[in-house]
């Protein structure tokens, strides 16, 4: 639950912050704690949700083809003094 720490050294840090901030400051600080831990995970969440976001709004962008020029009709009109006909 606490990764490498064991049953002894838990024991330790509570009677530690146990003589430095008494029995009576104890429940409300563990609170306190607690309530710092949960906000910053859904702050961690919320912002993994926003990056996931723009990533993918970033792929659905530059994978759309650009869109293609509309045709000229350079056949209707003659670009060369050659091919104009004097009647």
């Amino acid at each position: 639950m606490f990764g490498d720490i064991g049953t002894g050294e838990l024991l330790v840090i509570f009677i530690i912050a146990l003589l430095v901030f008494g029995p009576r400051k104890l429940p409300e600080l563990g609170k306190s704690l607690g309530r710092a831990i949960n906000e910053f995970k859904k702050a961690s969440s919320e912002l993994r949700s926003k990056i996931e976001e723009e990533i993918e709004h970033e792929q659905v962008t530059t994978s759309t083809p650009a869109p293609t020029p509309a045709p000229t009709h350079e056949a209707d009109e003659p670009t060369d003094s050659t091919h104009l006909q004097v009647s």
